[in-house]
């Protein structure tokens, strides 16, 4: 830890001891930790990948490139923003449900379940670079 750094922490420390909102530090990593967060992002990205090209085991054998190739004309970068089919603003990962719902005839499934989460990696990883515009149709 630089000299900046120690400073730094000691007045923060001092401010907490006074009973002042005290500021959260993000954790201290390397460049090793960011390979292996890159390494476990791309494995999500392939999960999801796999699960948007047939992989969901849906009984009706749709698949989400049948109607969205590549994940192409799907726009992550566009939400949050209103869908006619759900009549209101909500996020991709309700869009994702609806579709699971409709064209593909399964369950939804909970926000915060890794094939939700692997399916919306695939989506944004396969629009990276293009400028964030929520809202846009």
């Amino acid at each position: 830890m630089n000299l900046k750094i120690k400073i730094r922490a000691t007045s923060i420390a001092a401010i907490c001891l006074v009973g002042l909102s005290c500021p959260v530090l993000a954790d201290e990593f390397d460049n090793a930790d960011l390979e292996r967060w890159q390494m476990e992002y791309m494995a999500v990205v392939e999960e999801g990948e796999k699960l948007f090209h047939g992989g969901l085991g849906n009984p009706n054998t749709v698949s989400c490139d049948q109607c969205h190739p590549n994940a192409a004309n799907t726009h992550p970068e566009t939400y949050p923003k209103f869908q006619q089919q759900l009549g209101r603003v909500v996020a991709l990962w309700e869009m994702i449900n609806w579709c699971l719902q409709n064209p593909l005839e399964t369950e939804m499934l909970a926000a915060d379940d890794p094939k939700l989460i692997a399916l919306q990696a695939y989506i944004t990883e396969e629009r990276k670079g293009v400028e964030l515009e929520p809202g846009k149709h």
